[in-house]
C-alpha cells in the first residue's frame, strides 16, 4: 500500500486505535507493530499509516483543546465587555448628574453675587441639601415592622437601595488604583467618596453558577477573616419565593486597642425577573423598625447600610457578580489615632469586597482543576488550615471572655498585656486536651501588644520578618512552643536576645490565585552547643500563613501568623497561632514601589549621606502610619503559670524592640538622617559606587557592563539596579571574611534577602565547597590582573535554596584614586534549582 495514499478506516479499526490512544497517545514504533499483530482488523494498514493516524489524532486533540480555550476566553471577553458597557452607562449618568449639579452651583453663585442680600448661608444650605442627595436617608412612615409584612417592606426598600448602589449612581464611586478590568483580572473595584460610613463596590466574572456563588457568599466565615460568628436567628419565606433572615454577626477587632464590632441585620434573598439572584442586607435600627437584636457586652454595635450581592447568569455558563459593602463602623468610639482604620473605604474593599470575589474565583479554579497542589493535600484542607491560623490569631488578639480568657495582673508596666485561658478546650476543641495540656492542669497564655509605626511600609516589614526570623525570634522560645505539642513540656526557658542560631527553610504548601496569601511549612534547623541544649537541637516545624506582602495593594493588611506543628502534620493537627499584623492607617503615596526600593539601595547599603541626585524621588514626604499588633500564645502547667507569664512578657518586649530596630532600618524616611548600625562609614554614594563598578569592569575586561541608554545623572545606577544578572559587591579585608555590601535587585532575589539583611551574609557562606576552592585558586589572579572568569556552579541563597549559574565574573572595583574599594561579582543566567 502506498503510504501517501488516503486510508479510510472502518468503525472497528477507529475504535481499536482510540482504545490504544487513550492508554498511550504517542506509541513507539515497537508498540505500533505490536498493535498490528494483536489486532487482525488492522493487518491491512501499514505501520507508517498507523503512525500518521496517531499524529493526526494528537493534532485534533490539541486543536480541540485550543478551540475550547478560545471559546472560554471569548465568553469571558463578551461578559466583561457587557460589564464594561454597563459601567460606562453608569458613569455617563454620574457625569450627567455632576454636570447638572455644577450648573446649579454656578447659578446659585451668580445669583448670590448679583444681589445685595446676603444669601451665603442659604447657598451653603442649598449646596448641603444637594450633597445629601448623594446618600439620602429615607424617612420611613410609621409602621409595624415586627410582623412578616413589615419585614418584607424593609426588605423591598433594602433591595431597591442596594440595586441603586450596585448598578446606579446612589453612591459616588471612584475606581481603586491598580484594579484594572480584563478577562483574567479580579474585576472592577471602586470605593466611595463623600458618603456616610464607608463603602466599596466590585463587579467581576466567575465560572460558577449563580446558586453556587450565592451559597459561597452566604458562608461568610469561610472568606471574611474578621467574622467571628454568624447566627441566623429567624428565617421567614416570602410569597415571591424569597427568604428573609434575621442575622446576628460578631466580628473580630483587628488590634488590641479598640473593641470588636457586631451587627444585627435583615438579609433578603430573592430572584429578579431577568433570572438574577439578589442577596441584600441592612441593619435593623430604631429608624428602620423591626425586632431588637441581642444585647451586647464586649462589642460595639455597628451598622450595615443597604449592601449585598447581585448575581447574574452568563451566557455559556458562569456568573457576573456585583458586590456592594456599605457600613458605618462607629469610628468616633475608637481612639483618634485609629480612626483612619474605621474610616477607610480601601481597607473595607480589601477585607470584604475583594476578599469575597477572590474566594469565589479561587473555588472556581479549584473546581475546574486549574490549580494543582502538591503534598497530597486537598485544596479545601489547605484552606481550612489558613482559616484556623487566622481564627486562632484573632481569638488571641481579642481575648473574649466568653471564650474563657481573663486578664492577668501586670508587672507595673502596661506595654504588654497578658491574658490566660484555663479552659481552652472551650474554643480549641476536645481533641487538644490530651496532646497539648498536661495532666497537672493548665491552659493557654497570650502575651500581646500594639504599637504605632511611622513611615514603615507594612508589606516590607512583614516580608522582612518572614525571611529573617533569626533577627527577632528566640530559638529557645520556639523550642518551648514546639515541646508543648508533646505530652510533657520541659522547663520554661529564659528568653535570650538572639537565642540559639538556627537557619530556616521555607517549604511552600499553597497560595491563592493572585499570590496575595500563601501557606507554607517552615523548618527550623536546630544546633546544640552544650549537653543541656540537646533538647533544642532537633529540627522544629511551623505552619505559617503570610499575606499582604504586595506593596502595590492599596489598603491591604500585612500579616504573618504561625503555629508549631509536629512531623506528622495531620489534617486535624492542633494549632496555637502567634504572629504579627500590620495595618496601614493613612493612604499610601502615589510613588511606585520600585523608586522606593532603589532609594533604599542607595541609602541603606552604600550611602553615607550627602546630596540627593536630582532625578530621584523625594521620599521625605512619605508619611505612612500603621499599627502593629503582636500576639504570642503558649501553653502552661498550672504550677508554672507565673514563670511562663514572665518569660512571655520578656519575650514580647524583646520582639517589640527587635521589630522597632528593623522598622527604623527599612523606613524610607531615613534618607538623610541616622543611617543606623548597618551603614558603612566612609562608603561612597550610590551613584558614585555604580560609576566605579562600571568603570572598573571596563578597565579590567575591556568590555562594557551595559550600554548607558540615558544621559540622566542616575541612569547608570538605575540600569545597574535593574540588570538581569545578579551583581553583588563584597568587602575586601585581609583579617575578616568578605561580607556583602551591595546588591542589585537580581542579586537580592538570588540571595532571597533584603537590603537591610544583606550585610549579615558572608561570601563564603553562599558558595559551595567547589566554588570556594575555585575562588581561592583564582583570588591571586583577580588581585593581580583585576578580574577572573569563574566556571558554572552552584551557590546557596540565604534561605538555603541552591542556585545554579552558567558563569560568574569577579573583578576589583577601584575608586577615583585607583585604590581597591571592594570586589564585585556577576552571576550570569542564574536560576533556582
Amino acid at each position: 500500500m502506498d503510504s501517501s495514499k488516503y486510508v479510510r478506516y472502518t468503525p472497528e479499526q477507529v475504535e481499536a486505535l482510540e482504545r490504544v490512544y487513550t492508554e498511550c497517545p504517542k506509541p513507539s514504533s515497537l508498540r505500533r507493530q505490536q498493535l498490528i499483530r494483536e489486532c487482525p482488523i488492522l493487518s491491512n494498514i501499514e505501520p507508517k499509516q498507523i503512525k500518521v493516524w496517531f499524529q493526526n489524532r494528537r493534532c485534533r486533540e490539541k486543536q480541540r483543546k485550543e478551540a475550547s480555550r478560545l471559546q472560554t476566553v471569548n465568553r469571558k471577553l463578551t461578559a466583561m465587555n457587557k460589564l464594561l458597557m454597563e459601567e460606562n452607562d453608569r458613569l455617563q449618568k454620574q457625569v450627567s448628574h455632576l454636570v447638572y449639579e455644577n450648573g446649579y452651583m454656578r447659578q446659585q453663585l451668580q445669583s448670590a453675587s448679583g444681589t445685595t442680600t446676603d444669601n451665603s448661608c442659604e447657598s451653603v444650605v442649598m449646596s448641603g441639601q444637594q450633597q445629601q442627595q448623594q446618600n439620602p436617608t429615607p424617612q420611613h412612615p410609621q409602621r409595624d415592622a415586627n410582623n412578616p409584612a413589615g419585614l418584607l417592606a424593609i426588605a423591598e426598600e433594602t433591595l431597591a437601595e442596594f440595586l441603586s448602589k450596585a448598578t446606579g449612581t446612589a453612591v459616588d464611586w471612584v475606581q481603586m488604583i491598580g484594579m484594572k478590568p480584563g478577562p483574567d483580572s479580579i474585576g472592577i473595584v471602586a470605593v466611595s467618596r463623600n458618603c456616610s460610613g464607608v463603602a466599596a463596590r466590585a463587579c467581576g466574572l466567575v465560572s460558577l453558577e449563580p446558586t453556587k456563588v450565592a451559597e459561597i457568599l452566604k458562608e461568610r466565615p469561610s472568606w471574611f477573616r474578621d467574622c467571628r460568628s454568624i447566627d441566623v436567628l429567624s428565617a421567614i419565606p416570602t410569597g415571591n419565593g424569597g427568604t428573609i433572615e434575621l442575622i446576628y454577626m460578631q466580628t473580630y477587632a483587628p488590634t488590641t486597642l479598640a473593641a470588636a464590632r457586631d451587627f444585627w441585620t435583615l438579609r433578603y434573598t430573592t430572584s429578579l425577573e431577568d433570572g438574577s439572584l439578589v442577596i441584600c442586607e441592612r441593619s435593623l435600627t430604631t429608624s428602620t423598625g423591626g425586632p431588637a437584636g441581642p444585647p451586647t457586652t464586649s462589642f460595639v454595635r455597628a451598622e450595615v447600610l443597604p449592601s449585598g450581592y447581585l448575581i447574574r447568569p452568563c451566557e455559556g455558563g458562569g456568573s457576573i457578580i456585583h458586590i456592594v459593602d456599605h457600613v458605618d463602623l462607629d469610628a468616633w468610639s475608637v481612639p483618634e489615632v485609629l480612626r483612619p482604620l474605621y474610616e477607610s473605604s480601601k481597607i473595607l474593599a480589601q477585607k470584604m469586597t475583594v476578599a469575597a470575589l477572590r474566594h469565589i474565583r479561587q473555588i472556581a479554579q479549584e473546581s475546574s482543576g486549574e490549580i494543582q497542589y502538591g503534598g497530597g493535600r486537598q485544596p479545601a484542607v489547605l484552606r481550612t488550615f489558613s482559616q484556623r491560623l487566622c481564627r486562632g490569631f484573632n481569638d488571641a488578639v481579642n481575648g473574649f471572655a466568653d471564650d474563657g480568657w481573663s486578664l492577668m495582673g501586670s508587672d507595673g508596666v502596661e506595654d504588654v498585656t497578658i491574658m490566660i485561658n484555663s479552659s481552652p478546650n472551650k474554643f480549641l476543641g476536645s481533641q487538644y486536651s490530651t496532646s497539648m495540656f498536661s495532666t497537672f492542669g493548665g491552659g493557654v497564655l497570650c502575651a500581646k501588644a500594639s504599637m504605632l509605626l511611622q513611615n514603615v511600609p507594612p508589606a516590607l516589614l512583614v516580608r522582612f520578618l518572614r525571611e529573617h526570623r533569626s533577627e527577632w525570634a528566640d530559638y529557645g522560645v520556639d523550642a518551648y512552643s514546639a515541646a508543648c505539642l508533646k505530652a510533657s513540656p520541659y522547663a520554661v526557658p529564659c528568653a535570650r536576645p538572639g537565642g540559639f542560631p538556627g537557619s530556616q527553610v521555607i517549604l511552600p504548601l499553597a497560595h491563592t490565585v493572585e499570590h496575595e496569601e500563601f501557606l507554607e511549612v517552615v523548618r527550623l534547623e536546630g544546633h546544640a552547643f552544650s549537653p543541656e541544649d540537646v533538647a533544642l537541637a532537633r529540627d522544629m516545624y511551623l505552619l505559617q500563613l503570610c499575606s499582604g506582602v504586595d506593596e502595590n495593594a492599596v489598603g491591604a493588611c500585612a500579616q504573618l501568623v504561625f503555629a508549631p506543628i509536629d512531623e506528622s502534620f495531620a489534617d486535624d493537627a492542633p494549632l496555637l497561632p502567634s504572629g504579627f499584623r500590620v495595618i496601614p492607617l493613612d493612604p499610601k503615596p502615589d510613588g511606585p514601589a520600585a523608586t522606593r526600593t532603589l532609594d533604599l539601595a542607595s541609602t541603606l547599603e552604600v550611602g553615607a549621606g550627602g546630596a540627593r541626585p536630582a532625578g530621584e524621588a523625594d521620599l521625605n514626604g512619605y508619611n505612612l502610619r500603621s499599627v502593629l499588633t503582636i500576639a504570642f500564645q503558649f501553653t502552661f502547667e498550672s504550677h508554672l503559670r507565673d514563670n511562663v507569664a514572665a518569660m512571655a512578657r520578656q519575650y514580647v518586649r524583646s520582639v517589640v524592640g527587635s521589630v522597632q530596630r528593623v522598622a527604623m532600618a527599612i523606613s524610607p524616611s531615613r534618607l538623610s538622617s541616622h543611617m543606623g548600625s548597618k551603614s558603612l562609614p566612609g562608603s561612597p554614594e550610590a551613584l558614585t559606587l555604580a560609576r566605579w563598578i562600571c568603570r572598573s569592569y571596563r578597565i579590567h575586561t575591556g568590555g562594557e557592563l551595559f550600554r548607558v541608554e540615558s544621559q540622566a545623572s542616575d541612569a547608570i545606577l538605575k540600569q545597574l539596579w535593574l540588570h538581569s544578572d545578579a551583581i553583588l559587591c563584597c568587602s575586601v579585608k585581609t583579617n575578616a571574611s568578605p561580607v556583602f555590601t551591595f546588591a542589585n535587585q537580581a542579586g537580592l532575589d538570588m540571595l532571597e534577602t533584603t537590603l537591610v539583611a544583606l550585610q549579615d551574609i558572608m561570601l563564603d557562606k553562599i558558595l559551595d565547597e567547589a566554588g570556594r576552592k575555585i575562588l581561592c585558586s583564582e583570588f591571586s589572579k583577580i588581585m593581580q590582573q583585576g578580574f577572573a572568569y569563574l566556571p558554572a556552579g552552584i551557590c546557596l541563597s540565604s534561605m538555603g535554596r541552591p542556585v545554579s549559574y552558567e558563569q560568574a565574573i569577579a573583578w576589583k572595583v577601584l575608586n577615583d584614586d585607583d585604590s581597591n574599594h571592594c570586589l564585585a561579582f556577576m552571576f550570569i543566567n542564574w536560576s533556582f534549582v
